[in-house]
């Protein structure tokens, strides 16, 4: 089975992120992913060409991510989550007293007090890709150092490469939170009321 390291598949996902593709001849239509330490393995068909193995490989990704989401943080490890994205996006300026959840915050999905270092991320996050919670944690972050969202704000979020993705699925939630609800299947009813 031949091996091979490769690049991130997609430019949203972090450099550091190391994905491994195998190709299989036993393998004829599916494809697998897993994480193994600190890298990424994604099983494909031998026959596989190289733009489907990088649609695949990113697909993958994005379905491991989404998985890995759905463990919910605790405020503890979202507070070291938060450590982590201002380590590694804003040289570690960002310090934050407290960062937890909370099922108050209906139409926003983060808020922070810079006065009192605290952040809160909204319950409706739980469950959306990691991608999607690292921007909101990381966007909190940045307000703990500018207030608004002018220039030197959206600097700061530059180095994170899903800014855009995240941006996007975080405006397609809202919009389909706010979309009327479909009623379900109708059937034809005689006057009587009765489903006929």
């Amino acid at each position: 089975m031949p091996r091979r390291r490769v690049p991130a598949a997609s430019e949203d996902v972090s450099a550091v992120q190391a994905v491994e593709v195998r190709r299989s001849a036993r393998r004829s239509r599916t494809v697998s992913a897993y994480r193994e330490g600190d890298r990424t393995v994604v099983l494909i068909p031998e026959r596989m060409s190289a733009a489907e193995e990088k649609r695949w490989v990113a697909l993958m990704l994005d379905k491991l991510a989404a998985q890995e989401s759905r463990q919910v943080l605790g405020d503890d490890a979202l507070a070291a989550r938060a450590a982590e994205l201002s380590e590694r996006y804003l040289d570690g300026a960002a310090r934050p007293a407290s960062v937890r959840w909370v099922t108050n915050q209906n139409t926003r999905w983060g808020s922070c007090t810079p006065a009192e270092g605290t952040i809160r991320l909204s319950h409706r996050l739980q469950g959306m890709p990691e991608y999607v919670v690292d921007y909101v944690l990381l966007h909190e972050l940045a307000h703990l150092l500018v207030a608004d969202h002018g220039r030197r704000f959206w600097a700061l979020l530059e180095g994170y490469p899903r800014t855009e993705r995240a941006r996007g699925y975080l405006e397609g939630a809202a919009a389909a939170a706010r979309a009327p609800q479909l009623p379900g299947p109708r059937h034809a009813e005689d006057p009587a009321g009765q489903a006929r």
